[in-house]
């Protein structure tokens, strides 16, 4: 069991920070966030997933389970080390949120000038490293350079829209379509390594300044992945690498008729007879970008919600077994420890908190959740130390959105429950998870800074107008640094201060 000291933190998923090029990156700006983390007197910072993101930017939804986001690859960092021209990119004006197709573009084509810059104009150490990097995860990194040149080389088809011979990895049919798209598969492993060049060293300065990375593992992948590509067997797929069934969750507090996500199960007895060798490299790799891993919809390796992949909502689905223990005592083996978060959000059964308990993870407690009778699990008084409490996640709408669309008896709940009247609904929301028992408690950053539902990451079920959210530094009150810095000192959330001893 991982020991977690009693501590906060601030969930800002990277493509929110500011910047000039469309999307947050690994950039100056994302120092000067870490920078603030620390003047905040925070310990955690926690992000989404950083894969890279299909339609609709979800990632959730990535091209692979173990490649970074080259869209979060910082300009500026590069033009420093020679890589790029100086004030390329300057000429592009782009609006307040995340402009994904014109991102896309415009990250592409500096990707192509760092790739030329890169043969004539960068040091001896860089291309060494460049070296180390393509043979240490040429496991992974092959297939999904592989698949990313092909796909756009067929136009961005989906993977069961491929030729059958690529989709099945046919010879000769696929070694000559590779060497065709070459150029194309070693630019995006450049862009790989320019990414770990990036993401590394943010990190090295991160955990430098006392702050550890929670990060996050989707449960699922993407049907359209070179996960899927290049290992079929350890999916539940007919012939034609078309899923059986598809994940998804039955209807619950965020959509009535359930969440239809589409991804591929996974064929549990397949992953087993390898020791499930995918899964342990996954989070090998992913330890390697954070300190720790929220495991997303833990429930599902208790049982995951099988729909029949011809149905278009998650209504008439069903409980299928995962493998429970025998995972997790692997993974612990494999790893020295289990650094991980259990999402035990939704529909949590007797034996999901059982597998949870059996391995000591925290699971997650959300302040919105908390209206119901004094037994719901949610509210502060009902929690346990080994929890992490949130005021709201990606998935819920901010605490002040969400307290404007309560009705009048349940926001006089609320503030029986504080005990006063309150004005500032997100700052009452932050107390009750920072004043908790939870040794971890994290707030979104559009909770500090008291945004509305037009602040709001993400909405369940609704495929459009997501992810797009990224702040601006005029938007930080006055004091609040100095106010969320006073408050983690007086519930004894600050780095520095010892645990009690029990």
């Amino acid at each position: 069991m991982t020991v977690r000291p009693r501590s906060s933190g601030i969930l800002l998923h990277p493509t929110s920070l500011p910047g000039r090029y469309g999307i947050g990156d690994l950039g100056p700006n994302a120092y000067r966030w870490v920078d603030t983390l620390a003047a905040m007197k925070q310990s955690v910072w926690q992000i989404l997933p950083l894969t890279p993101t299909g339609t609709g930017g979800s990632p959730y939804q990535s091209f692979s389970a173990f490649a970074g986001n080259p869209y979060l690859i910082s300009p500026e960092l590069l033009e420093k080390e020679g890589l790029l021209p100086h004030g390329f990119g300057h000429e592009q004006h782009y609006g307040d949120g995340v402009e994904f197709e014109r991102v896309e573009l415009f990250k592409k084509a500096m990707l192509r000038e760092a790739k030329a810059r890169f043969a004539s104009m960068a040091s001896q150490e860089l291309k060494d490293a460049y070296e180390h990097f393509r043979f240490k995860e040429s496991d992974w990194l092959k297939d999904y350079s592989e698949f990313m040149a092909i796909r756009d080389a067929l136009g961005g088809r989906g993977l069961v829209d491929w030729p059958k011979e690529l989709l099945h990895r046919k010879e000769p049919g696929l070694s000559a379509t590779i060497r065709s798209v070459s150029k194309e598969v070693e630019l995006h492993t450049f862009g790989q390594f320019l990414f770990d060049q990036q993401w590394n060293a943010l990190k090295e300065y991160t955990n430098g300044k006392g702050i550890r990375i929670l990060g996050d593992a989707p449960i699922f992948v993407s049907g359209d992945s070179s996960d899927v590509w290049a290992q079929p067997e350890l999916f539940l797929l007919n012939s034609e690498r078309q899923p059986l069934v598809v994940a998804g969750v039955p209807p619950d507090y965020f959509a009535e008729d359930g969440q239809h996500w589409g991804n591929p199960l996974y064929d549990w007895k397949a992953m087993k007879a390898t020791g499930y060798a995918w899964w342990v490299a996954r989070l090998k790799r992913q330890l390697k970008q954070v300190d720790e891993i929220r495991l997303d919809h833990f429930r599902g390796f208790a049982a995951a919600w099988h729909i029949p992949a011809k149905d278009k909502t998650a209504k008439n689905g069903k409980w299928v077994d995962g493998p429970r223990a025998d995972l997790f005592e692997t993974l612990k083996r494999q790893l020295g420890g289990l650094p991980i978060v259990a999402e035990d959000l939704g529909v949590i059964t007797k034996d999901v908190d059982a597998l949870r308990v059996q391995f000591g993870l925290p699971g997650m407690k959300v302040i919105q959740f908390m209206l119901g009778g004094p037994e719901n699990p949610y509210w502060p008084h009902n929690y346990d130390a080994n929890c992490v409490a949130y005021t709201g996640t990606h998935d819920n709408d901010t605490s002040l959105g969400w307290f404007q669309q309560l009705n009048d008896r349940d926001k006089k709940t609320l503030m029986d429950y504080t005990g006063h009247w309150f004005h500032e609904p997100h700052w009452e929301c932050i107390r009750l998870a920072w004043a908790s028992v939870a040794n971890v408690a994290i707030a979104p950053l559009q909770d500090l800074l008291g945004l509305g539902s037009e602040a709001r990451m993400n909405k369940p079920g609704i495929a459009a107008g997501n992810w797009g959210w990224r702040f601006k530094p005029e938007q930080f009150p006055h004091g609040l640094i100095e106010r969320i810095g006073e408050w983690t000192e007086r519930y004894r959330r600050t780095p520095e201060q010892p645990e009690d001893k029990e």
